[in-house]
């Protein structure tokens, strides 16, 4: 079976558990070599027993997003090895406090803008470099259609998608005349455990499942793919330009 993504090394946060386990997972039997950055130890080893299975390898890194010098440890290391990086996925995130605006507590907001923002920012200070030795890297970034949709009690987390989104395309911008190719995918309502804790009484079956969410932002990893600065939208089925609303 031809593997797209043979030789190549993807990064993929909040790998652990949900759609970035499921990325991760699909990136591997693409060919790719798996750098999975999660708090969880135990969901690692799990993705590492899968990756195995699948005939690929990972190296595994225990990380809170928060820790942003280890991002810089992780990206010299990197360097030594493999003087380069294929693909970034920036997924790890949390939904944060539900709440009126005025009952948000200053920590729960700065927890927020610390993971779904500052964390991709400083991954791409940290990546960016050797995304630019790559001969096809790729980047995409994990938003939501809370950040086109400003839904009351979700503003923190509506807020910092709607900057990730200012974030990743701004990056495009700035790499268009390299062979970095930056692209936002929204997976809309999704079986996570994310999503049950924000919508505990929504049944999950009638979502779609992390790997089918995966096979289709698998797509937006591959060399062939050379769209930049766009925004998948997986409800919808389609890339949209940025005056389109996504949805979920």
């Amino acid at each position: 079976m031809p593997q797209p993504l043979a030789d190549r090394i993807a990064l993929v946060t909040g790998a652990s558990r949900g759609i970035g386990y499921a990325l991760a997972l699909a990136l591997a039997r693409a060919g790719a070599h798996v750098v999975a950055i999660a708090r969880t130890v135990g969901g690692l080893e799990e993705l590492d027993d899968a990756v195995r299975e699948a005939g690929s390898s990972a190296t595994l890194v225990p990380l809170d997003m928060r820790d942003y010098d280890g991002f810089y440890r992780l990206a010299a290391a990197l360097n030594e090895r493999y003087q380069r990086l294929d693909v970034l996925v920036g997924n790890a995130a949390v939904a944060g406090q539900r709440s009126p605006l005025g009952h948000v507590l200053p920590p729960a907001w700065d927890e927020v803008m610390a993971v779904n923002v500052t964390a991709n920012w400083q991954l791409i200070r940290a990546m960016d470099p050797l995304l630019r030795r790559s001969a096809a890297g790729r980047a995409v970034f994990m938003t939501s259609g809370a950040a086109t949709h400003a839904r009351a009690y979700s503003g923190p987390y509506s807020v910092s998608k709607a900057a990730l989104n200012v974030l990743a395309r701004t990056y495009a911008a700035e790499t268009t005349s390299t062979p970095v190719r930056v692209n936002l995918f929204n997976p809309g309502p999704t079986r996570t455990r994310m999503r049950a804790q924000v919508m505990p009484f929504e049944d999950p079956m009638t979502l779609p499942t992390p790997e089918r969410v995966a096979e289709r932002i698998l797509d937006l990893c591959l060399p062939s793919f050379s769209e930049t600065g766009r925004l998948y939208d997986y409800p919808a089925g389609k890339l949209l330009t940025f005056n389109e609303p996504s949805e979920g």
